[in-house]
């Protein structure tokens, strides 16, 4: 291990070292060393030097414009640098670990390996995990959340750094080898230090799909099939001699382009074009596959092909006579090249097609694949007719693994769901009803009667909204929508779009409202309806909502056409913001353990959708715990997760760790559906009564500070750079829903965000400290049950480590720096507030882990951090005191260059904790 930490110490000595002879040549040795005075002052004053901390203060109070301008850029890009290098060191260490394990012969915990041998060892028979197999649904969903701070110009500057770090890693380099990487690095540097940080403007929404698409074309279309093969490594070795087919459960799905909840870009034709994009990947995608296989299917004829095959050729060639003689000329006698070079031409006659606007009166096209599984058809008949002729090596290679790209990508790439508020169908389905004198006053009337009106339209044969839309333009939009999705599914198939989700959702009305415009559109069973339950209040009424829909006869008729299987998504920003963060994790572990019960009492098998970000705040951490931590009943083997914002860049962006996280993901998912023992069943119902108690007090003190002290939003707008934020282009998105009036108007993202930049990061834990010190007060016991509940009970386990993660990022010293900003009635009314509870929370957290300090059970995150605050800090004192000056300047002063640098500011200091929102 001290070699691995000598190999990263080097590696950020080199970057580091690069980075310096760029700001000597770019800007001059004068800036290089104020630079290197504030690093040395900032790391002394980490060291307990108040007489360096306050000299530093000092110079950056008045430091110029240009000067900080330079110092930031110089902080900001080091941790971006660093931020590769760290990511090497975990590719390093997953090789080594991953050798060792290779070499005792056992898998590497968390392997997809591990977690079907621990099945073998629990019991479970080869027909248990085929029928675990046909079960078996795991979708990461990426979102368009404004979280990633980074241009894509940015991202693809540091990707081919990532890249030469890693060729420096694997191979032996000659020395003149070494040498020119070298300069390869040190050319992306300084492009990288004259590149703007911050978006000139901002992104569209097809900028976002387009962003999206990236992860897929360079990381997950090849990862995924490695998924697959790796499973069906795992049953071999735990089950050998046992046959098992692994259907496609890993997919994946986007929101980009179609999450239109609060974001007024997302129109109807931004949709189609996101669809289009998406189509046109696969399609290319799938012809790179192809040209990869050009040299390998070789075979002569002679050799022998299966009738079908040849038949197919005849067909091919008569379908495209200007091909024909070029395809024999050039491969003579090579049967499996010329159906490759008809399958080819098909994919592009189909990318052709593709670019054309989508009609009403949809017909096929001939001589392209209107479906993926004609495209499917045609690679299985080369893969049957190789099995069948003495080719069984190269029907399972590489032709196999386009067969299985085929089956997870499809010609949709990734399922695209469709987002929509509650009250946009409650407004049109009002206009309709209106119209057609049904209800006048639909949306005032309460959930009984609407639930009543909604069934009885559903029950009625006849159409409801006009063939020839001529509403509101609102209305008309949404009416609209439903169409385009039918349309999707006619030209891209059904897994286009698979899921339609409610925001806010609040009754069985909401979700009847929305079965009723898709069954107006011809979408009757077609589409997955989503409720998303986001507020504490709509996490206690969920079950009862889930309970009404399943009980009545036209959502039942819904059910049955979507084989009794019922997705529900929940949403982690919202309850947390709502309530705080433990009565959010609690809250949503009693909600998915309700929604389970319902849906088991009428026969419904239920995916839960997690509506998780980056931040601990917003429901992040360590994905694979956070599964491993979910009441097991609510899991068995589905669950669809969001992947946002720099999270994807974290984990999809390096393939070896994109890999690593595939693969905790699935081991994680595989172990819940298993045979685990129940956590100390004796104790887990006190254990339960515990975790109420706790939750009610922590509730009580976070919303004594958030929603009702009058103090608070003008604390969260003089303390934090929140308005600076909000002009951030890091989303196409509107960073609040209206204009602001309270804390529950603002988007979560920016509320976690600017919490992060002024290092409170009050969501990942204000409330926990209070719940806990006084529960142990009146329970003189209770500290010894709350220590067995963290070593036994993953649940609580997981919320404690997420929030020592938020509070080790968290530092009240440089929080203090911030408060000076608020007026002292405001920062009297909230600081002494906010450092008291971190207090209290921090002191319990150590009592409860027996720890001597924050994150001792993770020691490399613990050190990464405190190795990274001494460049951090200065970033946080030169936006603070740029905040200052913004806010002195008079409102004719022009502001935009002190703007432009709280920007900057915000960018290093997300680099550097590696969080956002």
């Amino acid at each position: 291990m001290a070699a691995l930490r000598e190999a990263l110490s080097e590696q950020i000595h080199l970057l580091g070292d690069l980075l310096g002879q760029t700001i000597v040549e770019q800007e001059g040795r004068q800036l290089f060393d104020l630079v290197e005075e504030i690093r040395g002052l900032a790391k002394l004053g980490r060291a307990g030097d108040e007489g360096a901390s306050e000299r530093l203060l000092a110079l950056l109070a008045d430091l110029p414009a240009d000067q900080a301008r330079v110092v930031i850029k110089a902080f900001a890009t080091y941790f971006q640098l660093v931020n590769l290098a760290e990511e090497q060191q975990r590719v390093r260490v997953l090789r080594q670990r991953r050798r060792a394990a290779h070499a005792r012969g056992k898998p590497m915990d968390e392997m997809i390996a591990a977690a079907v041998e621990r099945l073998k060892e629990e019991g479970l028979s080869a027909d248990d995990v085929r029928s675990l197999l046909q079960s078996l649904c795991i979708m990461p969903v990426f979102t368009a959340h404004p979280t990633e701070a980074k241009r894509r110009t940015v991202l693809t500057k540091l990707r081919r750094i990532s890249e030469a770090l890693y060729e420096l890693d694997l191979h032996e380099l000659l020395p003149g080898e070494e040498a020119d990487l070298l300069t390869f690095v040190r050319e992306e540097i300084v492009s990288l230090w004259q590149t703007d940080e911050t978006r000139p403007r901002r992104p569209t929404v097809l900028d976002e799909v387009r962003n999206g698409l990236y992860y897929f074309e360079t990381t997950l279309f090849d990862l995924a099939p490695k998924m697959y093969a790796e499973l069906g490594a795992a049953l071999a070795q735990s089950y050998p001699s046992e046959p098992f087919e692994i259907p496609p459960f890993l997919r994946f799905g986007s929101w980009m382009g179609g999450d239109r909840d609060g974001n007024p870009f997302v129109t109807l034709g931004v949709t189609e074009e996101t669809l289009r994009e998406q189509k046109a990947l696969a399609l290319r995608l799938y012809q790179r596959g192809i040209d990869r296989m050009h040299g390998l299917l070789s075979m002569a004829e002679r050799l022998g092909i299966s009738e079908a095959l040849r038949a197919s050729i005849a067909a091919d060639a008569e379908a495209f006579p200007e091909d024909t003689k070029r395809v024999q000329l050039r491969y003579p006698l090579q049967p499996y090249r010329q159906k490759m070079a008809y399958i080819y031409r098909k994919l592009a006659a189909t990318l052709e097609a593709n670019q054309r606007p989508w009609r009403a009166d949809h017909l096929p096209i001939p001589n392209t694949y209107e479906r993926i599984e004609e495209f499917l058809a045609d690679l299985r008949l080369i893969q049957d007719s190789l099995r069948a002729h003495r080719g069984e090596v190269l029907a399972e290679g590489r032709v196999a693994t386009l067969i299985r790209q085929a089956e997870i990508f499809g010609f949709h790439l990734a399922t695209l769901d469709i987002r929509q508020h509650a009250a946009r169908h409650t407004e049109a389905l009002q206009e309709l009803f209106r119209r057609y004198k049904i209800a006048e006053h639909y949306a005032a009337w309460p959930e009984s009667r609407k639930v009543e009106l909604m069934t009885r339209e559903l029950l009625n044969p006849r159409p409801l909204a006009p063939a020839r839309l001529d509403l509101s333009e609102a209305t008309n939009e949404t009416i609209e929508l439903f169409r385009l999705i039918r349309r999707a599914h006619e030209r891209i198939g059904p897994r286009a779009i698979q899921s339609y989700i409610i925001s806010m959702t609040t009754g069985a009305s909401d979700v009847l409202g929305v079965q009723l415009l898709a069954k107006d559109a011809g979408l009757v069973g077609a589409v997955d309806i989503v409720p998303l339950f986001e507020t504490i209040e709509d996490l206690h009424a969920a079950p009862g909502i889930m309970e009404a829909l399943f009980s009545g006869e036209a959502y039942r008729q819904h059910l049955a056409q979507r084989g009794w299987h019922q997705q529900i998504m929940i949403g982690y920003s919202d309850s947390n913001k709502d309530g705080g963060y433990l009565t959010a994790s609690w809250e949503l572990f009693r909600a998915q353990r309700a929604l389970a019960a319902v849906c088991d009492r009428f026969g419904v098998t239920l995916t839960l959708f997690h509506g998780r970000g980056g931040s601990i705040g917003r429901g992040g951490g360590p994905t694979n715990r956070a599964i491993l931590a979910q009441p097991p009943e609510s899991v068995r083997g589905r669950i669809k997760l969001t992947e946002q914002g720099e999270a994807i860049t974290e984990r999809y962006s390096n393939p070896e760790i994109a890999h690593r996280h595939l693969e905790q993901i699935i081991s994680a998912v595989l172990l819940t559906t298993g045979r685990r023992p129940p956590v100390v069943p004796v104790q887990i119902a006190g254990w339960q009564a515990a975790m109420e108690q706790l939750s009610a007090v922590a509730e009580t003190s976070y919303r004594d500070l958030v929603h009702n002290n009058p103090a608070m939003l003008r604390y969260f707008r003089e303390a934090t750079p929140i308005d600076e934020i909000e002009r951030l282009n890091i989303g196409s998105r509107p960073a609040k829903r209206k204009a602001t009036t309270g804390i529950a108007d603002l988007r979560a993202i920016p509320w976690v965000f600017a919490w992060t930049q002024s290092r409170v990061v009050l969501p990942g834990w204000y409330g926990l400290g209070t719940a806990l010190t006084e529960w142990t007060a009146d329970h003189p016991e209770s500290l010894t049950m709350l220590q067995e509940m963290y070593r036994a009970w993953p649940f609580f386990c997981s919320t404690i480590d997420n929030a020592q993660m938020s509070m080790r990022k968290a530092d009240m010293a440089i929080a203090a720096t911030y408060a000076g900003l608020a007026t002292p009635e405001t920062r009297q009314a909230i600081f002494p507030r906010l450092c008291a509870e971190f207090e209290r929370t921090e002191q319990a957290i150590l009592a409860i882990t027996g720890q001597s300090d924050l994150l001792d059970n993770e020691p490399w995150l613990q050190r990464s951090i405190r190795l990274r605050n001494p460049y951090v800090d200065p970033l946080n004192y030169i936006q603070v005191a740029m905040m200052h000056r913004l806010r002195a300047a008079g409102p004719e002063a022009s502001t935009d260059e002190i703007s432009d640098l709280i920007l900057l500011s915000v960018n290093g200091i997300a680099a550097g904790l590696r969080n956002t929102g």
